[in-house]
């Protein structure tokens, strides 16, 4: 009997409530918004739009910009550097070749000396001994100054010619000397510690029967 009535029941409800499409519908959507509001209610990360085309344009401007500024950059820093080097060098050289210009003017004064004790030495003694004592004095006195300055002489006779230090004024034939060797000294040379000042003038030997054509140097 109950089981009667419940199945009559049930109808009854079925009856009240007809299910139709449009109910069904209703239904799914009311469940698909309801799960929408659930996720939309859970804390998501924030997705940026993709570039445009425009901007990809301008961020590959500026990305070829700040590598040319720092090519540029390093271009500079080695060019400083450079400069920083040059400039020292030439404060050491500037210091250390300060007296070049000084010398310069001196050395024609040696050249009177070297001259006058040349003439001394050959005169009769007695009567210039006093003169000759006072050049050598100041000889003595100049070559020293210029020493303590750093200026050194070159000792060309008896040595090998070597263009780097020796202009060679004539050459002369030796048959006791070898071919290439120094046998007179014209005119002093000098150096200013390992910078050459003067080169020395000289006569270089030759072998005997060899065509001899005079040989002049830059200064005269």
């Amino acid at each position: 009997m109950s089981k009667e009535v419940s199945n009559e029941e049930l109808k009854d409800k079925e009856s009240e409530t007809p299910v139709t499409k449009e109910t069904g519908e209703c239904q799914a959507d009311e469940t698909l918004g309801q799960a929408e509001k659930a996720e939309s209610e859970e804390p998501t990360e924030e997705e940026l739009p993709p570039p445009t085309p425009e901007e990809l344009m301008q961020l590959r401007a500026d990305a070829a910009k700040a590598t040319e500024y720092y090519e540029r950059l390093l271009r500079q820093v080695a060019e400083t550097d450079n400069l920083r080097k040059r400039l020292a060098k030439e404060k050491q050289d500037a210091i250390r070749y300060a007296n070049e210009s000084l010398i310069e003017q001196l050395l024609p004064t040696m050249d009177s000396f070297d001259m006058a004790l040349m003439a001394v030495s050959s005169a009769d003694e007695n009567s210039i001994d006093s003169l000759k004592t006072g050049i050598e004095m100041v000889h003595t006195q100049l070559k020293r100054t210029l020493e303590e300055v750093g200026l050194s002489e070159i000792d060309a006779k008896g040595q090998e010619f070597d263009p780097a230090l020796h202009e060679a004024m004539s050459r002369k034939e030796s048959e006791e000397a070898e071919e290439g060797t120094i046998l007179e000294q014209i005119r002093k040379g000098y150096k200013l510690k390992d910078r050459l000042v003067r080169p020395a003038s000289v006569v270089v030997a030759t072998a005997p029967g060899e065509n001899i054509e005079p040989e002049r140097g830059k200064n005269e």
